[in-house]
């Protein structure tokens, strides 16, 4: 008998680890910078191994979703999380710290290609998007736990090694939610074949058009948020503090999240998440301060319902496209967002030069160096804003002509 209840927890520490993997790495970034003589762009490619690791392993693990069910992709999950904590601890500089980052984000894609398309199986409708967006709502509220933490422990002068070691503890829960249960059978109604997934995915632009959207919606939410230690380090405010005020209030919001989207659905809510995401990045990237704050709320309101309306979108209005087609439109959020850690670090590389050779020295040449990169990433959002009202006309239109 299947115990939906014990599979959703379970899933949802599955996502907590992920989380913990993210919040722990941003808060540990300077130090891992420090001892092993790291600049910030390699510091991107090492975060990049996260967020590269991820789409691929989402990727693979919706194309065999059918064929070996969410069980062993969530086992394959258990040992990568696992192998790669244990790794990063005793990583012993930058090539170690490629690989072990690489395979947690293996890990977390596999949380993501089993848990998505498991949770749509098992709930339908409303209560479908009620069920994603609290589950997703464990992916902040597992970075607001961990950010606090590793500012507690930071500040208790302990090693990153040891807030490496906390990842472990969600690892070993969700692996014993799940030890011994039985999961449901893949729903394979409009997914017979992968030939079938892939024309309702490539040859349908609507599901092209959430493609590209994917991209911008994923660099906008995890661009600020993983520098959120170096860039917001000089700006007056704490930068676990924001990281935690960010993520708590994008645990609130997913959590009551299904009235909102069932009043304005998925497009409606969309946009409204890009306006409200680009007001937030603007602000961090020319407020300082206890406006941080402020700005900080504003960009919760502005993410936290980019990422589970992507997938609840994809899985309600192109139903055809099946577990594939959500694992790879989660895949290319964190695939561009794998593209653009090493990016977002050479733009601080290069704004360090540039406020420099203007004179500014210390604290106000990386507060100067921040703000400019952050005013970079709210192109994304700013670009969203469009695409999104295409969209909310576009599918509008389309409910007329159905009608």
């Amino acid at each position: 008998m299947i115990n939906k209840d014990r599979l959703f927890l379970g899933s949802c520490f599955a996502l907590i680890t992920t989380a913990f993997s993210f919040s722990i790495r941003a808060g540990i970034l300077a130090q891992l910078g420090t001892e092993f003589s790291l600049t910030a762009e390699q510091l991107g490619f090492i975060n990049s191994m996260w967020f590269l690791g991820f789409p691929l392993a989402m990727i693979i693990g919706g194309l065999v979703y059918y064929t070996v069910g969410p069980k062993i992709i969530m086992q394959v999950a258990f040992v990568c999380h696992a192998v790669g904590i244990l790794l990063t601890i005793y990583s012993g500089g930058y090539t170690g710290l490629l690989l072990s980052t690489f395979l947690i984000g293996i890990g977390n894609g596999c949380t993501e290609a089993a848990c998505n398309p498991m949770i749509a199986d098992t709930y339908s409708g409303s209560q479908m998007n009620k069920m994603l967006n609290r589950f997703h709502m464990w992916f902040p509220g597992g970075i607001v736990v961990g950010s606090l933490l590793s500012k507690f422990m930071t500040d208790a002068n302990l090693g990153w090694q040891a807030q490496i070691w906390l990842i472990l503890v969600p690892t070993f829960i969700y692996a014993y939610l799940f030890w011994g249960q039985a999961f449901p059978k893949p729903k394979v109604e409009g997914s017979a074949s992968i030939g079938e997934n892939l024309k309702a995915m490539f040859l349908n632009p609507l599901y092209l058009f959430m493609f590209a959207c994917m991209a911008l919606t994923a660099i906008s939410e995890f661009g600020p948020q993983q520098w959120t230690g170096l860039i917001m380090s000089k700006s007056g405010a704490s930068p676990m503090i924001i990281l935690a005020l960010v993520t708590g209030l994008m645990a609130v919001i997913r959590y009551f999240a299904g009235p909102i989207v069932e009043k304005l659905d998925q497009t409606g809510v969309l946009l409204g998440s890009a306006i409200l995401a680009t007001i937030g990045i603007y602000l961090f990237s020319t407020q300082t301060g206890t406006m941080i704050y402020v700005a900080a709320v504003f960009f919760a309101m502005g993410v936290a319902l980019f990422w589970p309306n992507m997938v609840g979108f994809v899985a309600e209005k192109i139903p055809l496209s099946g577990a594939l087609g959500m694992s790879v439109i989660g895949g290319v959020g964190m695939f561009s967002t794998a593209i653009f850690q090493p990016i977002i670090g050479s733009w601080i590389d290069a704004e360090r030069v540039t406020q420099t050779a203007k004179g500014l020295t210390g604290d106000a040449m990386e507060l100067a160096a921040g703000q400019a990169t952050l005013d970079n990433i709210a192109v994304f959002p700013a670009i969203l804003i469009v695409a999104f009202t295409v969209l909310y006309f576009w599918m509008k239109n389309r409910k007329t002509v159905q009608a």
